[in-house]
């Protein structure tokens, strides 16, 4: 969940390069034998053909959903478009995402202007942004004072728990309670995020970057106002935005929520760092749709630029590297993904309250608890 975003550490800090681990491991280490079984496998060529049919299935949705609210015109049923469209734009963020990593095209160009459409065109979050943003995260997976994911509204290591002060405290001690309420707010954060990255940030592209949101933001204003009255399209405009939010948030929840939490500085090694601070989710092919392959989070964050329908085929693969080597795999369906999430924002919470005696942060014993599922 975004909800707050941390600013770069200075004014002129330079955006990082897109995190692709793959491209130059460690030799002889234990990643880079893993990165051979996954090279051999062909798991990281380009699957042109899956994104083309992709792409054109989605676009045709977006286009569908607009259709339908000059089709129908002022009425209530616009409610159900709105639905609709919500979870088209999270379709298309997943798109994004995947041009955000590099796994669609070989270049940086192609898969740049690919996130400027469907990101800051059509669903208004600036793919610069998150890609600086989301690179980060990638770096340093649930670790303190380094992954902009943990340095959120929301407190994942009882450390910081106990640090909080006035309205963040409450929002610590409750947040088990609140977090999927305050979903419906992750749009807004999305795009608040991304207009403040173009002002203030040094992203590349920066004109450019803007420009495609402003267009979005007035087509998407127009387009509503136009076909609806203005109290229909003001709850038009909420219930859009807030289950695109809400569903965007609940496929980033499963992924590291409840997992271990590094201290800053934290050492570990590349392979045990990705693999412990993340969650897959079983399911099939349903599963890999609704949560736009974010599902195999362990594989994904392994291999950032593997392309998603490779993922499912280098899960066994990957599971059993460590299996050979001991090292803790979580895999969980969807719902105990959620029970084992909320867990650990409940435990992480007590730490708010002035009796609670000190102990190890909640993430550390959720970690192992989830990974003997």
């Amino acid at each position: 969940m975004v909800i707050e975003t941390v600013r770069p550490r200075s004014a002129v800090q330079e955006i990082p390069p897109p995190v692709v681990a793959e491209s130059a491991p460690m030799r002889g280490s234990e990643y880079a034998a893993l990165l051979r079984r996954v090279r051999q496998a062909g798991l990281l060529q380009r699957r042109t053909r899956y994104y083309g049919w992709k792409t054109g299935f989605t676009a045709m949705a977006f286009a569908a959903g607009w259709a339908a609210l000059w089709v129908f015109g002022d009425s209530w049923w616009q409610l159900g478009t709105a639905v609709f469209l919500a979870a088209v734009f999270a379709q298309l963020a997943f798109l994004g995402h995947d041009a955000g990593h590099k796994q669609i095209f070989r270049t940086g160009r192609a898969n740049h202007w690919y996130g400027l459409i469907v990101g800051n065109l059509a669903t208004g979050v600036s793919i610069g942004w998150w890609t600086s943003n989301h690179n980060r995260h990638h770096a340093h997976p649930n670790t303190e004072d380094d992954d902009p994911d943990v340095a959120g509204i929301l407190a994942h290591s009882g450390e910081r728990a106990a640090r909080g002060k006035g309205w963040r405290r409450f929002v610590f001690r409750y947040q088990a309670w609140l977090f999927f309420p305050m979903l419906l707010l992750e749009a807004g954060s999305l795009h608040y995020s991304s207009v403040r990255a173009v002002v203030n940030w040094p992203i590349p592209h920066r004109v450019r970057e803007g420009a495609f949101l402003a267009a979005h933001a007035i087509a998407y204003s127009a387009a509503v106002f136009l076909a609806l009255s203005p109290g229909r399209a003001l709850i038009f405009i909420a219930v859009q935005q807030g289950l695109f939010g809400f569903y965007m948030g609940c496929t980033f929840a499963p992924n590291h929520k409840g997992m271990t939490v590094l201290p800053a500085g934290d050492n570990t090694d590349f392979l045990r760092r990705q693999v412990l601070t993340a969650r897959n989710v079983r399911g099939g092919p349903l599963t890999d749709l609704a949560l736009g392959g974010l599902n195999y989070q362990i594989e994904h964050h392994l291999f950032p630029s593997m392309p998603r329908p490779a993922l499912r085929t280098a899960q066994p693969l990957v599971r059993a590297f460590c299996a050979e080597r001991a090292i803790p795999y979580a895999e969980t369906s969807l719902l105990t993904s959620y029970s084992q999430a909320l867990q650990h924002l409940d435990a992480v919470a007590r730490h708010t309250r002035s009796d609670s005696p000190d102990r190890p942060p909640a993430g550390r014993r959720d970690a192992a608890r989830a990974s003997a599922h």
